[in-house]
């Protein structure tokens, strides 16, 4: 059908100069999350936000995506580091990341495209300069590609279907393993709104 694949597994290398927006929480060296869904969360789709040790990186705190509520990305101490608002009435499913007083710090945008397309915009603070990062994959299959626009992948997504219970309720462990010198809180954002959107049932939603 023309879908587009995500790479085998890619050797990921540094990054210089680092691509994010909190320093404090950059890859030191080539690192793989678990971001597993809380189904039963009564505020959303929580996620937890692991290492493969099992410690806490950063924490997804969801509501309803809508016009006033948004997700909060914290860190492992839950200190506040951006909201995630899903922008309603927009032709192209649109996140806008938010620091604490609602002044956009990045968007992410899913383009029309037979597979998983998306695209991330901001300004990076280590330098000043606009970074464009592309996300793309199958929606299917639930696996995509993070790279520098003209650049390296910079991120690897896959998803696991746990076992036949959590099947049945759309349960989803995705795991992203992200180069050095990338945000893993950017990272893990991406992967959320890749999951939001892989879930929409409308085409180019």
């Amino acid at each position: 059908m023309g879908l587009i694949k995500a790479s085998p597994t890619a050797d990921l290398v540094a990054v210089d100069p680092p691509i994010g927006l909190h320093p404090q929480i950059f890859a030191q060296k080539a690192t793989t999350l678990v971001l597993k869904e809380k189904v039963w969360s009564w505020t959303g789709d929580d996620f937890s936000v692991k290492d493969i040790e099992g410690r806490d990186v950063v924490k997804c705190h969801g509501k309803a995506w809508s016009l006033r509520e948004r997700k909060v990305i914290s860190d492992a101490d839950d200190k506040f580091l951006f909201g995630i608002r899903n922008k309603i009435l927009t032709i192209h499913t649109t996140f806008i990341g938010e620091d604490e007083s609602e002044k956009e710090l990045f968007r992410i945008r899913k383009r029309l495209s037979l597979g998983a397309k998306m695209k991330a915009t901001f300004l990076n603070p280590s330098n000043g300069q606009p970074i464009t990062l592309l996300l793309k994959g199958d929606f299917w299959g639930g696996s995509a590609d993070i790279s520098i626009e003209d650049g390296p992948i910079i991120a690897q997504i896959s998803r696991k279907l746990l076992n036949a219970r959590e099947w049945l309720v759309d349960q989803q462990t995705y795991f992203v393993t992200i180069a050095p010198g990338v945000d893993l809180a950017l990272m893990a954002a991406m992967c959320i709104c890749f999951d939001e959107a892989m879930n929409k049932k409308a085409p180019g939603a």
